[in-house]
């Protein structure tokens, strides 16, 4: 009986689809799952009459498979992973490699690598985006791990990506130990960002124009046209045009609290860690975790007042407005992302191809849009490039935004709508592009307090200084100085 060329363990949405994506690309597959009523299931109703083996043990799983044999785990993030690598260790051989395609936090992918690296075996830690659409037809993927595993999966990996226009897989390389799965964090992080901005878009519109969900939906069925064409703009404008059994608008029947899985803050926590400014990030968030408390809002609704949120400007004109600041938002949000990533490749040793990056980005994801194709030139052109916002794209964009960004957070405060992610955009740039920041003063404060220290104007970098500012404090200073 010929061996199976991969075999992939949890039969959930994602993992049934990436089975059905691989087989459809000429692979045989083995399935095994713990509750094995889903494998028989499975076998005898999607995988009926294809190159998929089902497993009632893991012995049997194993057995089934080619060597090096391949594992692909699909299963829930955190010790259900660790459990299985117990579980697999002994009915695996020297060279095998196993595979995790869940939503791993990045720290465990690289001691996990370490970790099968020192009992013989390869490890491979990979972002997989794109939902179930994506795993069936084509996803986003960014692997990571034990290099050597590379040539093994690279051919199942790169025929079930996504490709893009010229046929390029959305899947390559990323580095050793946990780069992949951080690349995904950073992906989702900016899919908070992106989805954040979009939702404050729409409620500009809603409450601030007055405009009903068909409306909106002409309004993004319209940015999908333009240099705004992408994923989320694209479901948001199908979204607007559901309708309920009723004939109204389901999306005016949701309830707007928002969920997590955790991804975004794992985001902000490496930016915290790495000392990036990932504000636009941070705030959508903090966002859903203010959805989260409906009552408290409903109950201060009642009592705190604020101003009629009603925008009296014409609406043609706000709505490109409106445009504009969520075009000039979402360049920030990328150029946040790519100086995290860029941060802690130096921290980690990795030598991310961020041109690359964008490129895995480009087709298959949730983030998946045009824009990212200029974000891919940008850092070919120029592989060093320390910011996005100094590409001279994207530097000409957000000029040719700014106005109508500038005038939609302006309306935003003046009638009370909340637009958290596009205020910390601009906010964020125009901290960016301040050749002299208020944080003199700061430093001052700290040593003031704390004996901190500080640098001075007419001295070289690096070199620190202590005052004595109430006359009472002395000459010891802090002995390690932070900026």
């Amino acid at each position: 009986m010929k061996k199976s060329d991969i075999g992939l363990v949890g039969l959930a949405v994602m993992g049934e689809n990436l089975v059905m994506n691989m087989e459809s690309k000429g692979f045989t597959v083995s399935v095994y799952n713990r509750t094995t009523q889903k494998v028989t299931d499975f076998i005898n109703g999607r995988a009926k009459g294809k190159n998929i083996v089902g497993a009632m043990t893991l012995e049997e799983f194993v057995s089934q498979l080619e060597k090096p044999r391949k594992v692909f785990l699909m299963v829930k993030a955190g010790q259900a992973v660790d459990d299985f690598i117990e579980t697999l260790l002994p009915l695996l051989e020297s060279g095998d490699v196993i595979i995790d395609g869940g939503n791993s936090h990045f720290p465990d992918t690289t001691r996990r690598t370490a970790y099968l690296e020192s009992k013989g075996l390869l490890y491979v830690g990979t972002g997989v985006s794109g939902g179930e659409e994506g795993a069936l037809k084509g996803p986003s993927m960014m692997p990571g791990g034990s290099e050597k595993a590379w040539p093994l999966v690279k051919p199942v990996f790169q025929a079930i990506s996504a490709k893009v226009e010229d046929g390029s897989p959305c899947c390559e390389w990323v580095g050793q130990g946990g780069a992949g799965h951080f690349v995904k964090v950073v992906h989702n992080g900016i899919e908070y960002g992106d989805m954040q901005l979009i939702c404050e878009a729409y409620q500009l519109m809603r409450d601030g124009l007055g405009l009903t969900a068909a409306e909106m939906h002409e309004v993004f069925a319209e940015w999908n046209k333009g240099e705004l064409d992408s994923y989320l703009v694209q479901i948001t404008r199908d979204i607007l045009a559901y309708k309920d059994k009723d004939g109204s608008p389901l999306v005016d029947h949701i309830l707007d609290t928002a969920g997590q899985k955790g991804t975004g803050k794992w985001t902000v926590i490496s930016a915290l860690d790495e000392g990036i400014a990932l504000t636009l990030i941070g705030e959508a968030v903090f966002s859903r975790c203010l959805s989260a408390i409906k009552e408290e809002r409903v109950a201060a609704a009642k009592t705190l007042k604020g101003p009629d949120p009603k925008i009296n400007l014409d609406k043609k004109t706000f709505i490109g407005a409106i445009r504009q600041a969520l075009f000039a938002s979402k360049i920030v949000s990328y150029a946040q992302g790519y100086a995290l990533m860029r941060t802690a490749a130096a921290t980690y040793g990795w030598k991310l191809n961020y041109g690359q990056i964008a490129l895995m980005w480009r087709g298959g994801c949730i983030i998946r849009s045009v824009f990212l194709g200029d974000i891919k030139k940008a850092f070919d052109k120029n592989p060093g490039l320390s910011n996005l916002l100094l590409d001279d794209y994207f530097k000409a964009k957000i000029e040719a935004a700014q106005s109508g960004w500038r005038a939609v957070c302006a309306a935003a405060v003046q009638s009370g709508i909340p637009v958290p992610a596009m205020a910390a955009a601009l906010s964020y740039y125009d901290g960016y592009r301040c050749e002299k920041l208020p944080a003199n003063l700061l430093q001052a404060q700290r040593d003031y307090f704390g004996a901190h220290t500080y640098e001075r104007l007419d001295a070289k970098r690096g070199e620190v200084f202590h005052t004595n500012w109430t006359g009472e404090g002395g000459t010891t200073a802090s002995t390690t100085y932070t900026v």
